[in-house]
This record gives structure tokens, C-alpha cells and sequence, in this order.
């Protein structure tokens, strides 16, 4: 197994272009991307499915093992909430992804299915068992406590807090923080500087350019469903022209 640690460098940071099937990682894998990363949206929506583990455990490790087998690269997934309501549901799942030789994953805190997200302290416990399955895998913790509600406002009064899971995350045995939803390049700055965990930013359009969130020491920037999205909306566009008049 790869390690992904070593690309997670502050001000260096590792670029992700989100994709969702085995065609899509041929393609971004041939542009020389290091490592293929999948986004949960766009792997879901590809597939007819909504986001939000909608689509059967099955499914995405067929689809996992497919991207897996079609590149040369690591490849690091969307593990959602793990696909598990308890802890030896969860134990069970990152066994199975882990023979499909994924090296990494992201794992969230929201409550998939529910309301706001998990305890930190239960969270933790969860990070846990993906950690003692593995201690190679990558584990980026995605904190959606800037991400629920969308409201950018909010996000000064949420870094204390998100700083706080990071550290508890850190300890439980994460390997990164990806905080979706945060674009603030001054609070960004903040959580960088006291994160324990190197930091991962979404780009969702190009009001900030890689290079300027390099600047400021992030570690990871991935791009969620935006090359999904960009895809489908070129794909209509182009069959549009065939069908017109």
C-alpha cells in the first residue's frame, strides 16, 4: 500500500480532480495526476443514485475496485460515514475496502441519514477502528461543522470548535482534516496554523487558485463534484448541437 502521507506537504500541497467511475480515473490519471482521488457526489450521481450512502456498500466496492483496477496510482475514496451505524458494522467495512487496495479515504462526522453531526467523543471511537484496521491507510477526517447550513458567515465563530475536533481527531488516529466549506482565506490561514493535522481545502469554483491556497499552507485541495459536474454539463452542451434544428 502506498503511502499518502509523504504527499500531504503545507504550501505543496496535493491536488485532487474528483472522479467518480474507472473511465473518468483513466482520463485524470493520464493527465499525470499522482494520486486518483474519488468523490462520494459524483460517484453516486453517476450511478443514478443521491449522496449520502443511498447507493449499496456492494456497489461502491465494485466501483472502488474498478477505478482501483483501471490505474497505476494510489487511490484514495469517499468512505462516507463508513456505511455502518455501529462500531463492528464499521469494522467489518474498512476490512472489505481494504481488499480492494484503497489507500486512503475520507470519513466524516455528520450523522448520514440524521441530524448534526456525531460526538466527538463517538467519532473518535470510530476514527479508532478504522486506524487499528490499518496503519498504512490514509485517514482524512472531513469535518462538516463549517460545511452544514452553508452559512460563511458563521465560520469565525466555528474555527475554535473545528480546531477542537481536529486535535481530538489528530489523537484518535487521523492522518488529515478536510473541512469542506471553508473558503475564508484568513480563517483558512487560522486553521492551518492550529491544526495538528495537515489541512484539506474544496476548491468549488475559482475565486481562489491553487496557488493561493498553497500560500496558505494548505496541504490537500480537492474538488468535489465540480469535474463531475463540469463533464455533464459539457456532455449536454455537445449533444445539444446534434439535436438542435
Amino acid at each position: 500500500m502506498t503511502d499518502l502521507r509523504p504527499f500531504h506537504t503545507p504550501g505543496n500541497p496535493l491536488i485532487l480532480f474528483n472522479i467518480w467511475d474507472a473511465g473518468s480515473a483513466s482520463a485524470v490519471a493520464k493527465s499525470g495526476a499522482p494520486v486518483i482521488a474519488a468523490g462520494s457526489w459524483a460517484v453516486a450521481r453517476s450511478q443514478g443514485f443521491d449522496d449520502g450512502q443511498v447507493m449499496l456498500f456492494t456497489r461502491f466496492i465494485d466501483t472502488t475496485a474498478q477505478i482501483i483496477d483501471a490505474v497505476s496510482q494510489p487511490v484514495t475514496v469517499d468512505f462516507e460515514g463508513g456505511f455502518a451505524d455501529d462500531l463492528s458494522g464499521l469494522k467489518t467495512n474498512i476490512e472489505t475496502l481494504l481488499e480492494t487496495g484503497a489507500c486512503g479515504l475520507n470519513f466524516e462526522d455528520r450523522v448520514i441519514g440524521g441530524q448534526g453531526l456525531h460526538d466527538t467523543g463517538d467519532q473518535c471511537e470510530r476514527i479508532k477502528v478504522l486506524r487499528a484496521a490499518s496503519v498504512e491507510m490514509f485517514i482524512n477526517a472531513r469535518c462538516d461543522l463549517l460545511f452544514m447550513g452553508a452559512k460563511p458567515e458563521e465560520h469565525s465563530d466555528l474555527i475554535a470548535p473545528l480546531i477542537e475536533r481536529a486535535k481530538a481527531y489528530a489523537d484518535a488516529g487521523a492522518d488529515g482534516l478536510f473541512a469542506p466549506g471553508l473558503t475564508n482565506p484568513v480563517l483558512i490561514e487560522r486553521l492551518v496554523k492550529h491544526s495538528p493535522l495537515p489541512v484539506n481545502i474544496m476548491r468549488t469554483d475559482e475565486t481562489q487558485t491553487i496557488a493561493d491556497l498553497a500560500d496558505l499552507g494548505v496541504s490537500r485541495i480537492s474538488h468535489g463534484p465540480v469535474p463531475y459536474l463540469k463533464m455533464m454539463s459539457a456532455l449536454g452542451t455537445q449533444a445539444k448541437t446534434y439535436y438542435e434544428g
